[in-house]
């Protein structure tokens, strides 16, 4: 095997079209299903991007409107690695790694060994949630991700954070009757919300249809109620669901047992060369929203698709 790519993201999927593309053979692992973060996405999504923006292998994407669906998306990558015959391995978790002494990499998963010479990872960040690390975050009424409001119809809900994602959250479950309160650390709506949806949750709070917190963090997460710290002191109000709306991050601990090294800054951005994406290991490179470490929003499918192209042609060179 010449490469593996650890993860099936569309950026995972963009690399091994790109090996294929220079008859090197390649195999996809991912721990998940097929594209898992999209797979995890809120069940009625619409992508900021458009399809045109999203494409990737020279395979059209094809969307009834200018943004496409999540349920439209996976069909599209589904379709993606059907039409190249990729050799992808879903379920398929990986626990580590280990140099090999004729050299190259020994990549050890929940189903076997597998061996190259070449390694991408490209992880992505959706699956590893930011914790509120507070005492009742445990619980099965948390949740940190959310696909539908049909479970929260009536229910009393907390939503935990000011981003798209919470305010996403906070509108579909009011409109579906829940009875919805946002907790929110600093004391407006995120400014980068996006702009059709902006206007719409100010107004329910405006209004009082939706309660919002400002200046306020969840302290504890009781059965039937969460205290909060407010800017007068501690609040206590009922409470049936906690949708902790509070992003994402890279999977470090995975990094660490591959023995990827990270900087020590506030980005946590993984060690790698600009303009090989290889790491601080030889053949060993990094692609997708990872390379932007905690600043998450600083990349996305449609500006790290090119990561493909810069790591096949470093590979080809080395």
């Amino acid at each position: 095997m010449d490469i593996i790519i650890i993860g099936a993201g569309p950026i995972g999927i963009n690399c091994a079209i790109e090996a294929k593309k220079r008859g090197f053979t390649a195999i996809v692992l991912e721990k998940g299903v097929l594209v898992n973060s999209i797979y995890n996405f809120p069940t009625n999504m619409t992508f900021f991007s458009t399809s045109q923006l999203l494409e990737i292998g020279e395979v059209p994407f094809v969307s009834h409107d200018d943004k496409p669906t999540r349920t439209e998306a996976l069909e599209y990558f589904r379709r993606v690695v059907s039409s190249w015959q990729l050799d992808v391995r879903t379920y398929t978790e990986v626990l580590g790694m280990q140099s090999e002494a004729r050299g190259g990499y020994e990549v050890q998963t929940n189903k076997g060994t597998f061996s190259s010479k070449n390694v991408i990872i490209c992880t992505g960040f959706y699956d590893t949630p930011r914790k509120l690390h507070i005492p009742g975050e445990n619980r099965s009424k948390v949740k940190h991700f959310y696909n539908d409001p049909h479970p929260y119809v009536g229910q009393k809900i907390v939503v935990v954070g000011a981003a798209n994602s919470a305010c996403d959250v906070a509108l579909e479950t009011y409109y579906k009757g829940a009875e919805v309160t946002m907790v929110i650390r600093k004391d407006s709506i995120y400014k980068g919300v996006k702009y059709w949806i902006r206007p719409n949750i100010e107004n329910r709070i405006n209004k009082g249809e939706i309660k919002a917190y400002f200046n306020t963090e969840v302290i504890e997460i009781k059965e039937k109620s969460v205290i909060l710290q407010t800017a007068e002191g501690c609040l206590e109000i009922e409470n049936d669901f906690v949708l902790a709306m509070t992003g994402y991050k890279p999977n470090y601990p995975l990094f660490k047992k591959l023995g990827i090294d990270i900087l020590d800054d506030s980005a946590k951005t993984l060690v790698h060369d600009p303009d090989t994406l290889e790491t601080n290991l030889p053949n060993v490179y990094i692609a997708g929203v990872i390379n932007a470490g905690l600043q998450t929003s600083k990349l996305f499918i449609e500006n790290t698709r090119v990561h493909a192209q810069m790591i096949l042609k470093a590979i080809l060179e080395s």
